[in-house]
């Protein structure tokens, strides 16, 4: 069963008495009266994080991919909850130690505040982080309109290749590596940009689970579809040399997940002002497509304007 199956059948009817819950069809719960949200994640080895060698910099990546859900609405995380299964090899006191110390470099990175957590024994190692925060409004998700323009901020596929440089299903230089590994591990969160979006776009969601795939969950119960440029999705400079050598494809490895950029959607009449923010921010904001309506199929148009379908969309979860 499909998540988005499971959620509608089992849990959006326990949900329809409070809009805060927003059907459950979104990535955060909302309050506007007491101005609250609230984002929940987990994650799990050997699927979320591959293993925990390097329990300093697992730590920063689930933390930064979980305030990324309250970012990309608009909000400023204030205070997160972490809670922990494993055991004794997994918690030793040098791991703890590391755990500990990254979260601090974190908070101060960031301005958040531990608020509590739980730790169990378990074979499995397992986070959950429940982020905190406060605002008067969010960006919800399924307001794109007919004519909008897709936006993305950052770069997409670097850390998918970190992921298969620490796999070793991919033969580079150890520079380039070490980048694309560095790009795995350390989140590009765009904090300075996130009070900007609440006057700029219809709609957001964060690019957890890969491009089109976050794409179809962000007008997933709009009648609406999109046109995406194939040429406009942005990269590196180190990915487009490892395609310009033929070692990868550019549709293969924009849309694995693990980016947490944000996805948005804005009005034609934004374009020259989310221009000018990027520029002063220094955020880097690429124009990707269109929103359409549905009398058109969702497609993805290459450089020789022809019609691509990805082998892949994302990430899902199935049970």
């Amino acid at each position: 069963m499909h998540e988005f199956e499971l959620i509608k059948k089992y849990f959006s009817p326990l949900s329809l008495n409070d809009k805060s819950s927003l059907d459950l069809n979104d990535d955060v719960f909302f309050n506007e009266s007491h101005k609250l949200a609230i984002s929940v994640d987990t994650y799990v080895e050997g699927i979320h994080f591959i293993n925990f060698k390097k329990p300093d910099l697992v730590i920063k990546k689930i933390l930064r991919s979980s305030i990324s859900d309250l970012i990309c609405k608009g909000i400023y995380p204030k205070f997160y909850f972490i809670s922990g299964s494993g055991n004794k090899k997994s918690f030793s006191k040098t791991n703890l130690k590391k755990i500990s110390n990254s979260l601090k470099q974190e908070q101060k990175k960031y301005s958040i505040e531990i608020g509590g957590g739980d730790t169990v024994f378990s074979r499995k190692l397992s986070f959950t982080i429940t982020s905190v925060g406060f605002s008067k409004k969010i960006i919800y998700r399924n307001k794109a309109k007919i004519g909008d323009d897709i936006y993305v901020t950052g770069n997409l596929g670097d850390s998918y290749l970190g992921l298969k440089v620490l796999k070793k299903k991919i033969k580079i230089n150890k520079k380039l590596g070490n980048y694309f590994i560095k790009k795995y591990y350390y989140i590009d969160l765009n904090m300075k940009f996130a009070h900007k979006l609440l006057s700029l776009a219809n709609t957001s969601i964060d690019v957890s689970d890969g491009l089109f795939s976050d794409l179809d969950k962000l007008i997933n119960k709009q009648k609406l579809s999109y046109k995406l440029y194939l040429e406009d999705i942005p990269i590196s400079q180190n990915m487009k040399r490892l395609i310009d050598l033929k070692l990868i494809k550019k549709i293969n490895c924009i849309s694995k997940g693990d980016d947490y950029q944000i996805l948005f959607t804005a009005k034609p009449s934004k374009s020259n002002i989310i221009k000018k923010i990027g520029k002063t921010l220094g955020v880097k904001i690429s124009k990707i497509g269109k929103i359409c309506s549905s009398s058109y199929t969702s497609k993805i148009i290459d450089e020789k304007k022809a019609k691509i379908t990805p082998k892949n969309k994302g990430y899902y979860h199935s049970f």
